[in-house]
This record gives structure tokens, sequence and C-alpha cells, in this order.
């Protein structure tokens, strides 16, 4: 049996349901927005963009990002795989794929943030190649970059 491919994809009025309602692990749900938080302001911020994210055709976790003010960056602003659906690869591979995405949009840098604690995901970005910039922003979220 070969492993799912996993793709992003754009969400539409067919899928939006079955995104807004994957979630992570209830301990981790302090950590990220629902998604439909997400979408919601995605649609307010004309430079976000949004994705879903697949294993095969099924859709397991989401992913938002949007340029920086410099122009050279990409913040990822929301990432999350269903708590269902961790623990397969799949955060890893969506990750892979939006960073491959980034430098021929002439970005240099990926930057995201993320809330301290217990069971986030520090260590899952950490095992991705970001690093901690030792900048924390105003909501108390701690920044990490990694070099494109």
């Amino acid at each position: 049996m070969t492993a799912p491919v996993v793709s992003l994809r754009e969400i539409t009025a067919e899928t939006v349901r079955t995104i807004c309602e994957l979630e992570p692990h209830e301990a981790q749900s302090g950590f990220v927005a629902p998604n439909a938080v997400s979408i919601a302001q995605a649609h307010f911020n004309p430079a976000a963009v949004f994705r879903a994210v697949c294993a095969d055709e099924d859709p397991v976790g989401f992913i938002m990002w949007r340029p920086e003010d410099d122009g050279a960056s990409s913040f990822l602003w929301r990432f999350m795989i269903d708590g269902r659906q961790q623990g397969k690869g799949y955060g890893r591979e969506a990750i892979g794929l939006w960073l491959k995405s980034l430098p021929p949009q002439g970005y240099r840098l990926a930057r995201t943030s993320y809330v301290p604690g217990d069971g986030g995901p520090h260590g899952f970005y950490l095992a991705q190649g970001f690093r901690d910039t030792g900048e924390t922003r105003a909501n108390g979220e701690r920044v990490m970059e990694l070099a494109l």
C-alpha cells in the first residue's frame, strides 16, 4: 500500500464545511484558532492565502499564510492537522509543500509564531527547520523563522 499523496487544495463551497469540522486533539485546542475563524479572518485580509491539506482526496488539515510587509518573507498564520490524522507525516509534508512554493514567489524567509506551552507546536516547527528568533509578539506568541 502506498502512502497517500499530500496536497494543498483550494477550499470550495463543497469542501468548506468539512474543513471547518476538522480540529486538533482537545489538548491542542488552545494553540490554534478554529478553522472557521481562520477562514473568516482570511476573507478580511486580501493578502491571505488558505488551503485544505489533503491526503489523496481526504481533507486532513488547514494551512493559511500571508506575505509580510517587507515583501521578502511569508508568514505562516495558521496551521493544523486534524487530531485523528496526526502522526502520519501529513503535517511535515504540508509544511514542505508550502516552503517549496515560496522561493518561486520571491520569498527568502518563512516566519511563524506559536503559543508557548506543553503540547504546543514548538517542537514540530523546530523539526521542520524553523529557529527561534527571540521575538515575542504583543499577544505573547513567540516568533520563529526559516531562511529559504
